[in-house]
């Protein structure tokens, strides 16, 4: 049965049948109210207890009659509710305790803390993008306020100041960021509704983000053997000579994990945060080649691509590295980047090798939907796709060879 309010006033009255020991009352849920001696009379305790990821956890609530009944019920609620969305109450209420504000669970910063850990890939990084420009450009001002009191304008007087300095892309990206925390913190019932979309047209456009990339193929042919001129750390030469082979975002390509690569059946998996979809790169003979023979020194760590200044492994190298090397080639940002290998490989599969559009999207990680309007699944045209990157990449060998280019008919 569940407790009341006078059992709980009289449960000082119980203590003869327990023989002066502490006991339990027990409510609903998971709910119970400990009774335990003390110097001056009984003290009354609300607790919790909980299953969580397997494990029987239990948290307080405060005592009774300070918290009643009724406020132990709906933080019990509360805490059920965090359970079911896979959040661990005890968890959560230490990052608030360790705030330095001692900030409330439903601050704005908690939430993007807790979205970064769930959402981003390496948000334990320092130097994680996301990461940077919410410490930057939004936590300072609007980090200690409950989420469910930011307004539209609070968020828009912030990107101002990102505007002030000139960045607007990055007041863009920003308010992009801030859209995806709101939207996670409907999902997980903190707040009702997604605010930011209230801001479309506030900002001015950004201009477009333009990535240098080389898409003639004799010029390519020169940029393959200037890479493998290079003369860096095993793991920069490494990711240098696989990012034309992948064209993945150079980001997804320094955070890829040894546990997401699969050798035998020659394919890569992984999550893609851009677009939330799980993805595959079919790995042709010259990839697997090329992850063999760096797996001696990072193959004992969690990143394909560790960091040179972290030896154990559990970080990856830094967003940098490789834009740095294609400049140390030569290759400033003006004419080659990384993220151009993308346009490369989409220029030149499409215009040159006549290979089918969708495929390469498919390949790209883009969003491509069928006749119906519905979105692909991750192994849509696979077997097509692991025949398309291993033709692809015995194409760069001719390239880097010097052979002629012979444009091909389109198919399919």
């Amino acid at each position: 049965m569940s407790l009341s309010d006078t059992a709980c006033k009289n449960a000082h009255k119980h203590a003869k049948a327990s023989s002066g020991k502490s006991f339990k009352l027990y409510d609903e849920k998971g709910l119970y109210l400990l009774v335990k001696p003390q110097p001056d009379g009984w003290g009354k305790w609300w607790r919790f207890k909980y299953c969580f990821e397997g494990k029987e956890k239990c948290i307080s609530f405060g005592t009774y009659p300070d918290t009643s009944l009724k406020q132990a019920r709906d933080k019990r609620d509360e805490a059920r509710k965090q359970v079911a969305e896979g959040i661990d109450p005890g968890e959560n209420r230490k990052a608030v305790k360790s705030s330095k504000a001692e900030i409330a669970t439903n601050s704005f910063e908690i939430i993007s803390r807790e979205w970064g850990l769930k959402k981003v890939n390496d948000w334990d990084d320092k130097n994680n993008r996301s990461k940077r420009m919410l410490e930057r450009n939004i936590f300072p001002w609007l980090g200690n306020k409950p989420i469910t009191d930011i307004l539209p304008k609070d968020i828009l007087g912030c990107l101002r100041r990102v505007e002030d300095r000139g960045t607007i892309e990055t007041a863009h990206r920003t308010l992009q960021i801030c859209g995806q925390i709101f939207r996670y913190a409907v999902a997980t019932g903190r707040v009702d509704r997604d605010i930011t979309p209230d801001l479309r047209g506030a900002l001015p456009p950004a201009k477009g983000e333009h990535f240098a990339s080389i898409t003639d193929p004799k010029q390519v042919g020169e940029l393959l053997r200037a890479i493998d001129s290079y003369s860096g750390s095993l793991s920069a030469i490494c990711a240098l000579k696989l990012a034309p082979l992948f064209f993945v975002r150079p980001g997804e390509l320094r955070a890829a994990e040894w546990q997401h690569i699969d050798l035998e059946t020659k394919e890569w998996r992984y999550f893609v945060s851009k677009t939330e979809v799980q993805h595959i790169v079919p790995l042709s003979t010259q990839a697997i080649a090329i992850l063999e023979e760096l797996h001696p020194l990072t193959g004992h760590g969690r990143f394909v691509f560790a960091s040179e200044r972290n030896p154990r492994g559990d970080r990856c190298m830094s967003e940098n590295t490789l834009n740095a090397a294609l400049k140390r080639l030569g290759y400033g940002k003006d004419i080659m980047t990384a993220h151009g290998f993308r346009a490369m490989a989409r220029t030149i599969l499409d215009e040159v090798l006549g290979v089918r559009v969708d495929f390469i999207e498919h390949q790209l990680a883009h969003a491509v939907r069928d006749p119906n309007g519905r979105a692909y699944n991750r192994t849509a045209h696979l077997s097509e796709r692991h025949k398309m990157m291993q033709s692809w990449a015995d194409y760069l060998d001719e390239l880097r060879a010097g052979s002629a280019v012979v444009p091909f008919k389109k198919t399919g």
